[in-house]
């Protein structure tokens, strides 16, 4: 097998690919892949065997995502408090807002994540109840045990899964620290304890800006960087420099080698010895992240085998390490880092020999930042939706900066950290000021130079049409076949830009009520994407200030767009000056183009948000009703206010539109005075599909207005479980008597509308 257990890896990564897109058609491609190795002879019969046998095993081994294992609790009520007994397998990890680890229950061996919520007075007078929540202690613990919250909008960060792909199937809400008793601690403890203690130490010794990079890159705790710059780092594909890999690991072990060998403290023999021991030690104290458990044990196989005398090339080993850690942890195969790490060392070494071909170091180093930008494309379209053709060059100016002088600085100030802190104090402020300056170059190509792709979700068939067309791009490249490879680059050039473009080619539009909890949100997507409208655009507000945050539309209507390859607006219908109807509109003009904005000539702007807004670029046009606005090409009518109602709600801004073979009519928060004005100046008004007004409360849907209107569908858009009771009973009653088809949030997720041009489409719901 020796030189083709590749093979084998690439089949344990088909078998997840089955999994995880529960599509078959990969076991076909699977056996025709190896039946064309066969027939050509370009396999032997024991490694195609082999592969066949390693596939066959994961697939029964890896679990899939949306499977729950020992699920016992399926009958858990959110108000019933459950006792549990079991051990704490992931050591605490403690913030302000939120404390939380991994327990593992004794009676059915189900992990189960355990998170509580302190308010200000325990975060501080009670913290040493959390120095017994140690890895390995055994605990008694009573709480609300609850499924994780699931995304309830396309696009949005499914925590639900995020946990299904961890093993962990339910959380458990501990309300006070009374209600836990934990006692003891596992051998592993000893670790997880060094290492806090290391960052505290470094916390106490060092500048926060210093601390927060030396925890980050050499002990793989990286909530100490600002967030900006975490964000920064992951817009510009810069992520990896964050996640400790082969060469923090390559500067440990040189580190330390040379101190072992070149000082004479030990032989050779006994420095290997020591070095088998310290890299798994090393791994936990970094934080045991997919990607440091990779480069140590890639590290460690080469010892290993180098001291038995078996010689593996480096392909072998990479492969070899792949299957051991995916054996070790079954559910580390769904870990972003974990396929990152391993997609980019092995697109390295695939062109070890192109790369190894220049004398240029310069060269070399466009050459690296070119295959790992290329290698992980897919991977973060699928995750992020987004691309920055930039980062190739960005990543060669920052990555050797960071290779040469940041991380090697970070273990020298690790050790020095120990010295008198007078004596480091010089270093530290050398630090800070060089980094200074590069983060400042950095901040200022995002601030000018910023264009990402902005493309959306990526087809796993084209993923794998783009691999297999990159894989013959650089074999050719390495065989000197430059027109063949010249051809292969091109088609790979046509899928990315058919990415870009299937939006515009696609004749299907979409209407989504997104779910915002207590708030609207419409975003209509015209045929051909020929426009993107929003009707309202909603926010949460914070119940310190009342004053509206960015939760919404980070959390939910900006990954929407961007799963859907949208950077642009075309216009936002604004129906009044509510925060849940308006309130995430600063956040979207500023992170986004917004061509139009449109207010009824009721809606109180004051003059600084306005100058805001047209500062970005948006035009605010009031409208009176009766009017028609085309937005590209899509004709909208104002329908009301006719008047001054003397109410923000009343005056709602109604429009009248026709898609996909529907009557639209979006209502905002009237009531029923403004519904009774709508009737007698329209008495001739009907609508297909009635965006229910304010949210479904008593105060609108007079019975009168539903049966002139007589629409077939009605939409509630309305918080889970809110306080406001929304939507009231006897407005569900009256849409039910009139055999209206209600589709709500609370109950359904976003509810998408799906039309071909003129045709009539079909709703779907989210939630199942």
């Amino acid at each position: 097998m020796k030189g083709y257990w590749h093979f084998t890896a690439i089949s344990v990564a088909i078998s997840f690919l089955t999994i995880n897109f529960q599509n078959y058609w990969f076991i076909i491609g699977f056996f025709l892949w190896l039946s064309f190795l066969y027939y050509y002879q370009l396999l032997g019969k024991v490694p195609i065997i082999v592969s066949f046998v390693f596939f066959l095993f994961f697939m029964v081994y890896i679990p899939a995502q949306d499977k729950a294992e020992n699920a016992l609790y399926d009958d858990i009520s959110p108000i019933k408090q459950t006792t549990l007994t079991g051990q704490i397998i992931r050591p605490a990890a403690i913030t302000q807002k939120k404390v939380d680890f991994l327990f593992q229950n004794e009676k059915s061996e189900e992990k189960i994540s355990v998170v509580f919520f302190p308010d200000q007075a325990t975060s501080h007078a009670n913290l040493h109840h959390y120095n017994s929540w140690k890895h390995g202690a055994t605990c008694r613990i009573t709480g609300k045990l609850e499924h994780p919250p699931q995304a309830r909008n396309p696009g949005q960060f499914d925590f639900q899964t995020y946990l299904l792909q961890q093993g962990i199937t339910y959380q458990l809400i501990l309300q006070s620290l009374d209600d836990i008793d934990c006692q003891g601690s596992s051998f592993l403890d000893r670790f997880y304890t060094i290492r806090a203690n290391l960052i505290n130490h470094i916390n106490k010794t060092l500048s926060s800006e210093t601390s927060g990079w030396l925890n980050g890159l050499v002990l793989g705790d990286d909530s100490f960087i600002n967030e900006d710059l975490t964000d920064l780092f992951q817009r510009w594909s810069l992520s990896h420099i964050l996640a400790i890999s082969g060469l923090h690991v390559g500067l440990v072990v040189a580190l330390v080698y040379f101190m072992l060998i070149k000082l004479n403290i030990v032989t050779k023999e006994k420095a290997q010895l020591l070095m088998i021991l310290f890299l798994p030690i090393y791994a936990l104290l970094a934080g045991g992240a997919p990607s440091v458990w990779r480069a140590s044990t890639m590290v460690l196989l080469f010892i290993i085998l180098n001291k038995i005398k078996v010689k593996f090339s480096v392909t072998d080993t990479l492969s070899l390490v792949f299957l051991l850690l995916i054996l070790f942890d079954k559910y580390i195969v769904y870990h972003v880092g974990f396929q990152l790490s391993f997609i980019v060392t092995f697109g390295l070494i695939l062109s070890k020999h192109w790369i190894g071909q220049s004398d240029s170091r310069v060269l070399q180093g466009l050459q690296i930042s070119f295959v790992s930008q290329m290698m992980i494309l897919p991977l973060q379209l699928a995750y992020f939706s987004t691309f920055q053709p930039l980062s190739i060059l960005l990543n060669f100016l920052v990555v050797p900066y960071f290779s040469l002088f940041v991380i090697p600085y970070m273990f020298i100030l690790l050790v020095l950290s120990f010295l008198p802190s007078i004596l480091i104090q010089f270093f530290d402020l050398l630090f800070v000021k060089v980094h200074l300056l590069v983060m400042m170059l950095v901040e200022f190509i995002d601030e000018y130079a910023d264009y990402p792709f902005i493309i959306g979700e990526v087809p796993i068939e084209l993923a794998c049409i783009y691999y297999a067309l990159f894989f013959t791009c650089m074999r050719s490249i390495q065989k000197y076949h430059l027109k063949k490879a010249f051809i292969y680059g091109c088609y790979v050039s046509l899928a990315v830009i058919y990415l870009a473009v299937r939006p515009y080619l696609s004749p299907f539009g979409t209407v989504t009520m997104l779910d915002i909890g207590q708030g609207d949100a419409f975003v209509i997507e015209l045929p051909y994407r020929k426009g993107v409208i929003f009707m309202d655009a909603g926010a949460s507000f914070s119940f310190e200030d009342f004053q509206p945050t960015e939760k919404v539309y980070d959390q939910i209507m900006k990954p929407y767009l961007y799963s859907r390859g949208i950077s642009k607006i075309d216009a936002v219908f604004l129906s009044h000056e509510d925060i849940d109807h308006m309130g995430s509109v600063p956040y979207m003009i500023k992170d986004m183009d917004v061509d139009e904005i449109f207010i009824s000539n009721y809606y109180e702007l004051d003059a600084q948000t306005a100058l805001q807004w047209q500062n970005k670029g948006a035009q605010i046009k009031q409208i009176s009703h009766g009017k028609e606005i085309i937005v590209r090409g899509q004709p909208f009518q104002t329908i009301a206010p006719m008047k001054d109602m003397n109410s923000p709600n009343e005056n709602s801004l109604v429009i009248y539109t026709k898609l996909g073979g529907m009557r639209w009519l979006f209502t905002g928060d009237i009531g029923v005075d403004a519904e009774k004005e709508i009737i007698k100046t329209y008495g001739d008004l009907t609508a297909d599909i009635l965006k229910i007004g304010h949210h479904g409360s008593n105060t609108s849907t007079d019975e009168t207005f539903v049966k002139q209107l007589n629409p077939r569908f009605a939409l509630i858009s309305v918080g889970e479980n809110n306080t406001y009771g929304h939507p009231a009973k006897e407005v569900l009653e009256t849409l039910e008597d009139a055999n209206v088809k209600i589709l709500r949030t609370d109950e359904h997720g976003a509810v998408q509308f799906r039309f071909k041009k003129s045709e009539q489409g079909t709703f779907t719901k989210y939630l199942p």
